[in-house]
């Protein structure tokens, strides 16, 4: 197999998805004869013509809104909105409609959709053009929310999001598009809704998803040159959330640090805190720490490497961990 980047492994699935299922369209700002500004949908115009993969006006309600109707007629939309905070505009479509049709019609109507949001930081984007927005939709009942650490993920997930019934919004991590691995273009992976160990480690377990997961795995060397073996749980699906994976890894470790690039008040990290602590209270040796964003809006590119999370503020975290029963620090005590 070559190595392929997260961006090539995104075509591949869109692609071989065009390919099996003429009910698929892909459409939104630039996706067509550019191929998306990260070039994701790179060639599928030219491939399956402009029926297939389109353009449209600069208006994320309007793109959505005109996917709603597509998938109540019996088409499969994927739709980019081309920047996580670009899709504000589409905000009440996606939570009005889009997550509320099927219930509203007792099951009568359901929108296989996906809504492609590249997210998150580390591109040095400015104002408008990074942010991490997963709690928002994590919190909207009705619809599905995965995000790919891998480039393999990137192509099992999509192609797995675009079979699906239900709406999904598919979060694409800008910073990891260009992160070479090897891809099998053939679903290989855990089922579309389990989190995945992707490294086993004895004393503390890491849980990460999208952007995070291969900064968790640089912190596994030098967290084992501190005398720590980390294992890392990569969520993938991050609603619904794979309670069997994540439990049983922090009940085997008994420790747990999650990780994630958006602000920590309100984060979807507590969520995470929340249910772990609830089923492995008895089983931990320690509280369940957060490394996260600040709590500040996104800041611009300069300073841009304050705010993501990275290894050294990760092994912090892991050493203020309550070790061999000694009392844990207490940031601020």
């Amino acid at each position: 197999m070559t190595p392929v980047s997260m961006a090539q492994a995104l075509n591949g699935a869109l692609r071989d998805a065009m390919k099996d299922d003429d009910r698929v369209l892909v459409f939104g700002e630039d996706v067509g004869a550019l191929g998306g500004v990260f070039r994701v949908t790179d060639g599928l115009t030219a491939d399956f013509g402009e029926d297939r993969c389109f353009d449209t006006p600069l208006a994320e309600s309007g793109i959505v809104g005109f996917a709603i109707g597509m998938a109540m007629g019996g088409f499969r939309p994927v739709v980019e909105m081309q920047f996580d905070a670009f899709a504000y505009p589409a905000f009440e479509q996606i939570t009005s409609h889009v997550a509320k049709l099927r219930n509203r019609t007792r099951g009568a109507l359901s929108l296989p959709m996906v809504i492609r949001v590249p997210y998150a930081g580390g591109i040095g984007g400015v104002e408008h053009h990074c942010d991490s927005s997963e709690a928002y939709y994590t919190h909207t009942p009705g619809l599905r929310v995965v995000t790919p650490g891998t480039p393999q993920d990137a192509y099992d997930l999509l192609r797995d999001s675009i079979e699906s019934d239900d709406p999904v919004i598919f979060l694409e991590p800008k910073c990891r598009y260009w992160a070479k691995d090897e891809v099998t273009f053939t679903r290989t992976g855990a089922a579309f809704d389990k989190a995945v160990v992707r490294r086993p480690g004895r004393d503390v377990t890491l849980i990460a998803y999208g952007p995070m997961v291969a900064t968790a795995l640089e912190t596994v060397e030098a967290a084992t040159a501190e005398g720590w073996d980390v294992e890392v749980v990569d969520l993938r699906s991050l609603a619904p959330f794979d309670d069997e994976t994540v439990t049983a890894s922090v009940r085997r470790t008994g420790r747990a640090v999650v990780v994630h690039e958006a602000a920590g008040f309100s984060g979807y990290g507590a969520e995470v805190v929340a249910r772990v602590t609830e089923q492995c209270f008895h089983h931990l040796h320690a509280p369940v720490l957060r490394v996260t964003g600040l709590d500040i809006p996104y800041p611009p590119p300069k300073l841009e490497r304050h705010q993501l999370p990275d290894v050294d503020r990760i092994l912090d975290t892991i050493a203020r961990l309550q070790w061999n029963d000694e009392p844990m620090e207490v940031a601020g005590a």
